[in-house]
Formats: structure tokens, sequence, C-alpha cells
């Protein structure tokens, strides 16, 4: 099979191809779900309508708000006496009365759909209204003899404005009469176990919902689909594996007696987890095939260390080691830390980013290619043409989360045969870590260096922000850093601005040395107030959350997050590992809207209560979903649709699981299986997985 199976075009064709949608509407379903016709597919009913109650009139007195349908007699049309009135329709059942009420209505109109004397069925959300039970603009009208028309149970769907439930439940069902049916690519134990429908059988009923259950991410119908979508996903991510594994790397022996040296080069002793971690990772290295390990640590579990000494194995090969931040003030701490390292032991280090221009980049990038810089440190600008090495053995990328797996690939490109060593400090829970780093090896970090302060955090109202203010003068007395963060505003950087600048200007007024930091300045402006805090030439920094990663400056001991409510739980906990880096004891203050919930109150008290990273991460996954949970934006979690991280832990598991099972048993996907699989990938647009294939 070459290319995509001829049975799946009608999904890929575009929603404007489906009866019933035109230019205007296929734009609207375009943006509310996607271009194609399998973007509706995707788009799952978030609710349902249940019609089925349909009581008498006298009945529904003291109901609260309901849906119910009622056969009733038209008595009377009462046309609004001024602008702005309804019009009303009388009509009883004979054992009580209700009002049909419409706005901006056409009375000639209603005078056809409601003749007086006769009978209707209506259906609609019930209300009551000084003390008499009307239904306004019932959504279903029809008489008693075609009652049986109106929809039992009918799907709720996401909306966007111009775009009703009527018109999408309708758009859907002619879609869904163009699904094929697919050859079955589960497991037949597994599926049986498990009671889940055929693919195309799924679909039809969680978009025909037969009650309230079928929009449950636990019902049969929405497990499959989940589990479709995260097989698609684990095959994908076990084929890169796959592919990884047998690129040819090169055994690197190292050095013994210059890694000693290095390891002398620490002030302190390195934690079991750390000097397990660089255990694992030489291993990797020594063998003749390519590395690619993830380097998951807590906040402050000591990465950098783990990568110094990586690196120097590599270097000790006779090689050089590339390490990639995502910021460049994250570079230049790498340079501080690593550079500090390295000069003990007579290494060069240089740092490559966008800012450096004319004779000086000359000069980087000749000693780059000439192999006399050990290790480059730098920003995306390694990507860049020009960079050339002369042996560039390991690469390490810091923050992989900020730059996404199609990065990850195209670094593999400048070492042919370089090792990769992927460093994160956002602890993902494990079941999201085979999600997005299903390819990879994983080291873990979970023990803090000695001498790392654990740190006070506090809930406060944000009405004490006055003891607050206080409390900041007294501790700038004594000749500590503050961190004052600004709340999230939604996703808007403009909006996160305002608030950060509106924050900078009360703190000024009330304190001399305040700096203001924001992902809008330039990268030298950033980095020119982070060395003024660095320095103790300012002693508040109101920034907004661009100093989330890797920021280090000891002598901050005070961090105080705003609207904290506002922020996912391991994000607070990034924020918060930028204090109690050094010896003074150090206090985070998450101020809180006094008006928050006792659930909301709860989520933060996780953070105050816990210090692990792991634990909190597992905490925010089950609150706030996944995508919520990292901020999927920035994230490089991949964009589920039918799968729900947080309910389908098992399902991710089994996927993980049977993905690596099925190319055991048959690699290039040619069994009657295999071809079905096939289909899958191709289903789910993974078609990357599928080139690994023809070139396996």
């Amino acid at each position: 099979m070459t290319g995509r199976p001829f049975i799946l075009d009608p999904l890929f064709q575009a929603v404007k191809t489906v009866p019933g949608v035109g230019p205007r509407m296929s734009k609207l379903l375009e943006k509310v779900a996607g271009p194609r016709v399998s973007d509706l597919y995707w788009h799952l009913p978030a609710g349902v309508i249940d019609r089925r109650f349909s009581p008498k009139l006298r009945d529904l007195i003291g109901v609260a708000e309901a849906v119910a349908t009622v056969t009733i007699r038209i008595e009377g049309h009462f046309p609004p006496k001024r602008p702005g009135l309804p019009y009303r329709i009388k009509g009883t059942d004979g054992t009580g009365w209700i009002d049909l009420t419409f706005f901006h209505a056409q009375g000639d109109y209603l005078e056809v759909q409601f003749p007086v004397g006769e009978d209707r069925t209506v259906s609609g959300r019930i209300e009551h209204y000084n003390g008499l039970l009307q239904m306004p603009h019932p959504d279903y009208v029809t008489t008693p003899e075609t009652a049986h028309l109106i929809p039992a149970i009918e799907p709720v769907y996401p909306l966007t404005a111009g775009l009703t439930q009527k018109v999408s439940a309708k758009i859907m069902k002619a879609a869904l009469a163009k699904i094929p049916v697919l050859d079955e690519w589960l497991d037949p134990a597994y599926q049986a176990r498990e009671q889940m429908p055929r693919w195309h059988e799924a679909l039809q009923q969680v978009h025909n919902p037969a009650d309230e259950s079928a929009v449950s991410p636990e019902h049969p119908a929405r497990r499959r689909l989940a589990y479709d979508e995260l097989l698609a996903n684990q095959l994908t991510m076990a084929l890169m594996r796959v592919n990884q594994r047998q690129q040819k790397g090169r055994a690197l022996a190292g050095d013994e007696s210059l890694f000693q040296k290095a390891l002398a080069a620490f002030p302190f002793e390195l934690t079991g987890s750390q000097k397990s971690a660089i255990a694992q990772i030489r291993e990797d290295l020594q063998k003749p095939l390519r590395m690619h390990r993830l380097l998951q640590g807590d906040v402050g579990s000591g990465k950098t260390a783990v990568a110094f000494l990586s690196m120097i194995h590599a270097i000790g090969s006779g090689c050089q080691a590339a390490i990639m931040a995502p910021t460049e003030i994250l570079a230049r701490q790498h340079e501080k830390t690593i550079g500090a390292l390295a000069a003990k032991i007579g290494l060069k280090v240089v740092t490559l980013t966008g800012r450096d221009k004319g004779k000086a980049r000359a000069a980087m990038l000749e000693s780059i290619a000439d192999g006399s810089a050990h290790i480059v440190i730098g920003t995306h600008a390694l990507f860049q043409e020009d960079v050339l090495f002369k042996d560039l053995a390991l690469v390490i990328i810091d923050e992989q989360h900020r730059f996404g797996v199609h990065q990850r690939l195209l670094l593999n490109e400048k070492g042919q045969t370089a090792d990769m060593l992927v460093m994160t400090a956002t602890p993902i829970p494990r079941t999201l870590t085979l999600t997005v780093y299903g390819d990879m090896e994983v080291s873990i970090l979970n023990e803090k260096p000695a001498g790392r302060q654990p740190i006070d955090t506090r809930l406060v109202s944000d009405e004490r922000l006055e003891e607050v203010l206080q409390g900041l003068q007294r501790k700038i007395e004594t000749g500590d850093r503050i961190y004052w963060v600004c709340p999230l505003v939604e996703e808007s950087e403009k909006l996160d601005l305002a608030a950060a600048e509106e924050r900078f200007a009360m703190m000024s007024h009330r304190f001399k040395r305040v700096g203001l930091l924001h992902g809008r300045m330039k990268p030298a402006e950033k980095d020119a107030v982070m060395e003024k805090f660095a320095r103790g030439e300012l002693d508040i920094l109101v920034s907004t959350t661009v100093i989330e990663v890797g920021v280090d400056v000891p002598e901050a001991t005070v961090m105080v997050i705003e609207h904290a409510e506002r922020f996912g739980l391991a994000q607070l906990h990034q924020l918060r590992g930028r204090i109690g880096r050094g010896s003074g004891k150090s206090v985070c203050i998450l101020l809180y809207n006094s008006k928050l919930s006792e659930i909301a109150k709860k989520r933060l008290s996780t953070i105050r209560d816990s210090e692990d990273g792991f634990f909190i991460s597992e905490q925010d996954l089950k609150l706030r979903g996944a995508g919520e949970m990292l901020g999927t934006r920035q994230s490089g979690l991949p964009e589920f649709r039918l799968a729900h991280p947080e309910f389908h832990t098992d399902l991710i598991q089994t996927a993980f699981d049977d993905a690596r099972l099925i190319l055991d048993r048959d690699p290039q996907l040619l069994s009657e299986r295999g071809l079905a699989l096939r289909t899958l990938l191709y289903l789910f647009e993974r078609d990357t997985a599928i080139k690994y294939l023809r070139s396996g």
C-alpha cells in the first residue's frame, strides 16, 4: 500500500461537500471543527437534551426549569401592545394553561403555525413568569400525529456564533452518511473484553446518543474512539523509536581521567538519582547506536550537572557537544554555570544566540568549525545553516516541551550520528510522558541536591494585599530580593503586559528599586533587567511568566504570585522553583481572589502542602485535564480530540504496550491486521509513521 487508501477519500474531502453546507456554513464549521469531513466526526457532542419528559401541565407547577414536550389546544393569540414585549399564544391541555412566547415575531406566520382550536405538540424549555407557565420559542412544533418525529434525545454540540444545534445535528446526519466500513485494526480479544463497538458503529453511537451516558468519556463507544487515537499516536512513536534505534550511532569510549577531573570540579556531592542518570547516559553513549533519552527532573533537581558530565563523556572521546535552550536568558544562564565548570578543567565554551553579529559571530563560527570550541551553547540560532561543527557527537535540548517533535528531528540532521539527550523541568505524569516522549528512554531525577532550602508556601487572600506589601518592605531592609509575578490574563500577551505594567507603576510608586520583565521586550532588554536584578541593583522584579524556567538568582528569597488561581498547579510549581536556590529561608505567597470557591482553594492547597512536582502534576492532570495542565500551546503535547488523558490513563498504557507488540510481530505492518493499522495511521494523519515503514 503506497499512499492513502481510496476508502478514506470521503473523509478527507472539504466540509462543503456535505449536503446542505454552503460557503457561509463551511466557514462556521471550519471554525468550530475543522476544514474536512473527518473533523466533523471528531467534533463530539458535549451533552444531550432529553425530550422524553412529557407531563400534563398541572404537573409542571413548581417544577424548576426543565425541557418538556407537551400537547396543547391553541386557545388564542395575543400580539404585543407595545414594542419590546413578546407575542403570546395561549394553550391548554385541560389540566392547566401555558403561554408560548415569541420575541420579534411575525403574527401572520404564527397564526398559520398555531391555528386557534387545533392541537399542537411543542417541545422546549419550561419557565415560570409571574406565576404562569411559559415556553419561550419552542424548539419543535408539530401536530400530535407527527410528534414521533421530535427526537427523544438530541446531541448538544459546541457551537460558534451563527451555528445552531438544529443545523449542527442536520449536518452531522449528512456527514455520518459518508462513514465507510473499515477493516478492524483492534486486537479481537481486547475488543471483546472491553465491549468496544466497530469504528463506524462507535461514531454513529457517539453522534446519536441514546442517553446522557453516551457523552461520558467512559462510554464504550467513546473509549473505542479514544483508543484508536491513542494507538495511532503510540504506533507513530514506536515506529520513530525503531527507526532511531536502527540509526547508526558511534560508540563513544570517553576518557575516565577527564571525567573524574570534571566530577571533582563540582563544589557538592551528586545525588543518587543524578549518579544513576549519568550512568544510564554513559552506557548509551558507549553503544554504537544513537541515543534518544529524556532526562526528566523536578524543579531544582540538578539537571545541568548531569548535562555537563554527559558532555564531558563526548568531549573525552575527541568530539564536540551542544546544548540548546529555548530562550536567550536560559542560554546565558547555562553559559554562566557550565562555563565556570568547564574553565576549571581547561575546556572552551562558546554561546551562540540570534544577537551575535559581525566579527564576533564569525570568530565563534570558526571555533565551532575547527573544533576548538568543545561545548557550544545556543538558542534556535544553532539550527542556522552557517553553523557547522567539526564533529558534533552529543546534542542536549533543554526544556524540550518548548520546542516540539519537529524541531527534535531538525537537530538530528545537524550531527548525522549525534546522540540526543532531551531535558525537561516540567514533571509530566507518567501516562502523559508516554504520549509526548514514547519514542525515548527516560531517566528521572527525583531528589534535590544537598543545600536546596525547603520553600514556605502560603495562601493569602488578595484582601490582605497591604499586609503583604508591608512585609516586602521588611524583607528589602534585610537585603532580600523579590519576584512579583503578575496574573495570567487568558491567552493574551497584550493583556498580561497591561496587568504587569499596572502593577509595576503601583510598586514603583511605593518602592525605590523595581524592574519590569515581560515577553514583549527584546532579548537584550530582558537580559539587562535580569542582570540588574541578579547584581542586586533591583530589589523587586515585577514580571509576567517569562521567569518561569531556569532563571537562577540565589539571593531571591520571596515570590509573590498574583491571582494564583489562574495558573496551573504545574506552572505554579515551576515559578516557585525560582526561589530557594540560596542559603536563605524562602517564602512563596500565593495571592488568591477572596471570592474563590472551596474546590479552587483545595487545588491551591496541593501546592502549599507539597514540593513534589510529580505528585503535583498528577493532581493537576486530574483537576484540569492534559491540555490545560501544561498549556497545550507551549507543551509539545499532542492535541487529542477524542482521548482525554485524565480519563483514559489505562488506554494510554495499553496503546503503548500494544504498539510495541504489534511491531515485534509485524515490523512492516504487512499482515491482515497490519494493513488495517496502516489505514488507522492515515485516518489520524500520521503520515510520518508511514514514511518510516517505507524506509524500513
